[in-house]
């Protein structure tokens, strides 16, 4: 492993950030962090609470200083916030600071799985399916400008796609497969 191993996840709300990075964390024997847990604790009320009271404008000022403190911290896995991607200093600090995967699914698979969630505020909306498109839209250029990888997390289980990651990162001698001795 290398000393300093950021590996960032970045994708649309739902597309399995959190659940594939505790995955890939303990495969890596690295510390896990969702920046958006980390964003409620600081703030002391969720998320959706915060946006509702502050706007989204504010919210994303927290977020970017998470973004930056997270980012130079100790070798960690990081769950990043659908939105991270939207601000050109977060992008720059995950790109530099680190690898970033995208893990890219299609607005029809978030929806599928999250249709049924209540606690993500930019689909509280009349119809989050097109919600999602137009995120989708929005992001999608933004998240591979972001990202050192892409995997498609389309159906394959959690696992499946933790080794996937894990092959990109073995070929890129960041993980700690076959890395090399000093030379």
């Amino acid at each position: 492993m290398q000393a300093h191993a950021l590996i960032s996840l970045v994708g649309l709300p739902g597309s399995g950030k959190s659940t594939i990075g505790r995955q890939l964390a303990r495969r890596l024997a690295l510390p896990f962090f969702d920046s958006d847990l980390v964003i409620e604790q600081r703030l002391g009320c969720s998320i959706r609470e915060f946006f509702e009271r502050e706007g989204e404008a504010r919210f994303r000022d927290v977020e970017e200083g998470v973004l930056d403190e997270l980012t130079q911290g100790p070798a960690c896995v990081l769950s990043t916030g659908g939105g991270s991607v939207l601000r050109p200093t977060n992008r720059l600090h995950l790109r530099e600071r680190g690898q970033v995967v995208y893990l890219r699914s299609t607005p029809e698979e978030v929806y599928r799985r999250l249709r049924h969630d209540r606690n993500r505020p930019l689909l509280q909306v009349a119809d989050p399916l097109q919600r999602l498109r137009d995120l989708y839209d929005v992001r999608d250029p933004l998240y591979r400008e972001t990202a050192h990888y892409v995997v498609e997390t389309g159906r394959p289980s959690v696992s499946t796609l933790v080794n996937m990651i894990m092959m990109q990162l073995d070929m890129a001698g960041i993980s700690g497969g076959s890395q090399p001795g000093g030379s």
